[in-house]
């Protein structure tokens, strides 16, 4: 086990954009993770989000369960309903979490939100709403910087239609600590890769988090991301190691049991439903071709988001 890491830190507001674009390029290439700073999200907005976070993952259980999700990946998953390691023998990752996604997306299979009431939660509705928008707005100025980083045109994704209706998750994340009974042997979160474009994480400090910057390595070797004050941590997902050719590739990354109760919200970034996944020009060549075949967005994603409610492989 190795001590705590040192990631790089991209300054969103650098007027570079240039220099910035390189700096992600190598933080992609070498850990796969990276802090965003000045990232335009005031820290008491951050402080609003997860009270309201609080708020509902401390109300009574037959409250949460009357908003569990099912296969439609919006909602409420109770404790140890999910395994994000597929191969993993014990079964059941200690945390509970709510999924919200924007209300725009056309398709059906991903539009079905669903809310707490508003007598039971007032604002709680229109703090998630507002937070999906301000996180949007950044990840669309962070991926004009990872075109960029990849030697294509800022607008690149925008112009192949990745960005046309873009879907993305909120994911709010409650982690009990050592008030949950049911830990032995389990972690918060079992060792995964996300699986879309990339990740953009807010948490409250409560430490955790920890990275494999090789996931071919055997015996793997996990290191402790340390928390940053009003950063978000970005990390590269596996849409975009296929986009990519794995030329970025995404990062495997667990939640350890912690003594203390551990808040953290995610926001995934998928791109368009409708838009083809397929190997960037500037990522292969006659020596390297590409190594998976182009995908519709929606089929890709259904298939990912199915194997997190039927325990299959990716």
């Amino acid at each position: 086990m190795a001590g705590d890491l040192v990631l790089p830190l991209i300054d969103l507001s650098n007027p570079d954009r240039d220099s910035s674009a390189k700096s992600i390029r190598k933080a992609c290439l070498d850990h796969g993770f990276f802090y965003l700073v000045n990232h335009g999200i005031e820290e008491s907005f951050f402080q609003q989000l997860l009270k309201q976070s609080k708020k509902f993952f401390s109300l009574p259980l037959d409250e949460k369960m009357k908003l569990q999700t099912r296969k439609d990946n919006r909602g409420y998953n109770p404790l140890l309903s999910l395994t994000l390691d597929s191969s993993s023998e014990v079964k059941g990752d200690v945390n509970e979490g709510f999924f919200i996604t924007s209300a725009k997306i056309s398709y059906s299979q991903f539009n079905a939100n669903q809310w707490p009431p508003e007598e039971l939660l007032p604002c709680w509705r229109a703090t998630m709403e507002s937070y999906y928008e301000k996180m949007l707005a950044v990840s669309k100025k962070l991926i004009s910087l990872m075109a960029l980083s990849l030697g294509l045109d800022d607008l690149f994704f925008e112009k192949i239609g990745a960005w046309h209706e873009p879907l993305a998750y909120v994911r709010l994340l409650h982690y009990p600590g050592k008030t949950f009974e049911g830990s032995c042997g389990r972690l918060g979160a079992s060792a995964h890769s996300d699986f879309g474009i990339a990740t953009l994480l807010l948490t409250d400090g409560v430490p955790g988090l920890q990275i494999c910057r090789d996931k071919d390595r055997h015996p793997q070797l996990w290191e402790d991301v340390p928390h940053v004050h009003g950063a978000l941590i970005v990390n590269v997902g596996d849409l975009l190691e296929r986009w990519t050719n794995c030329l970025f590739r995404s990062t495997l990354h667990r939640v350890l049991p912690t003594e203390q109760e551990r808040y953290s919200v995610a926001f995934f970034i998928n791109g368009d439903l409708d838009c083809m996944v397929e190997c960037l020009e500037s990522c292969c060549s006659k020596e390297n071709p590409p190594r998976f075949p182009a995908i519709q967005c929606v089929d890709y994603l259904r298939h990912r988001i199915s194997a997190i409610y039927t325990g299959g492989q990716k």
